[in-house]
């Protein structure tokens, strides 16, 4: 645990520096990196997804508690919206939990990749979103708490990613829509990170020093410096040239997915699929099952 304690610490100092630089969630770097070092120690490869997964969301949870107050003595909260987003998101982290458990590591590979790929594309292609209406409806702020909430879960990530634009687009000003985001990967990392704790407990492949899914002496070692780092970028992000440091962050985000889109793709994938299909055009016509 010594011997790779200073690799946690340097994971969360680097999660909570990019996460103040760029206002991206820090799983997109622990995962990651995560993934890369738990098979050096000797961890099940089915269980390396899930438990970077798992820990990512256990220590969002205390990056997302400093932003909270740094964002409130600012006054920016908008505490309306997370109260409608937060039931939702919880009730989605705990599905996703379940979905990230039951797939195949390299199912989860292949589709962290893809996000990978959406937040590399935001960085450099979007600019500024346009609001509506701020208020939004009832039921589609559930739909989309849902769907962000399970997502996340499945990815350990903080939501942030795709919280803000939502809120950007239901006409919040950047600063608040961050400020509800950052409140909001509260009840996602809470949600998300009890879940798969709960999930894991039973699992007698896990590394010791495992609560469930989450890998104790990880956690420790990135919540001690994420939420540290965390304000530093946050500084940075005035004085650098944010547009030119985003896109150098989206290149490595690129190659990042395309090494996970390696690993994760499955050639008998296609084979499966077009099997599929032949056998529910086969069912439909009425013709031979294969």
């Amino acid at each position: 645990m010594l011997d790779v304690l200073p690799f946690y610490l340097a994971v969360g100092a680097l999660a909570g520096l990019l996460s103040g630089l760029f206002g991206i969630g820090g799983g997109i770097v622990v995962v990651p990196l995560l993934a890369w070092a738990f098979p050096l120690q000797g961890f099940a490869d089915e269980r390396v997804m899930v438990t970077a997964v798992a820990t990512s969301l256990a220590s969002i949870a205390f990056t997302s508690l400093a932003a909270v107050r740094a964002h409130r003595r600012l006054g920016a909260l908008r505490w309306d919206w997370v109260y409608r987003l937060a039931p939702w998101l919880l009730a989605g982290t705990a599905l996703g939990a379940l979905a990230g458990d039951g797939l195949p590591a390299r199912a989860l590979k292949f589709l962290y990749a893809l996000f990978l790929l959406y937040v590399a594309a935001r960085l450099v292609l979007v600019r500024t979103e346009t609001g509506r209406d701020g208020q939004g409806d009832r039921w589609r702020i559930a739909a989309t708490g849902l769907g962000i909430g399970a997502l996340s879960a499945v990815l350990g990530i903080g939501g942030g990613t795709l919280t803000v634009p939502y809120l950007a687009r239901q006409g919040l000003a950047m600063k608040n829509a961050a400020a509800v985001s950052s409140a909001c990967g509260l009840p996602i990392a809470l949600g998300g990170a009890a879940t798969y704790a709960w999930l894991g407990w039973p699992r007698a492949d896990l590394p010791p020093f495992s609560f469930g899914y989450i890998y104790l002496p990880a956690l420790f070692g990135i919540a001690a410096c994420s939420a540290w780092t965390a304000p530093w970028g946050a500084r940075l992000a005035h004085r650098l040239p944010a547009q030119r440091m985003k896109r150098l962050f989206a290149v490595l985000l690129a190659l990042v997915a395309a090494r996970f889109a390696q690993q994760g793709f499955d050639p008998a994938w296609p084979g499966e699929a077009l099997h599929r299909i032949g056998a529910g055009v086969n069912f439909l016509t009425g013709g031979p099952q294969p």
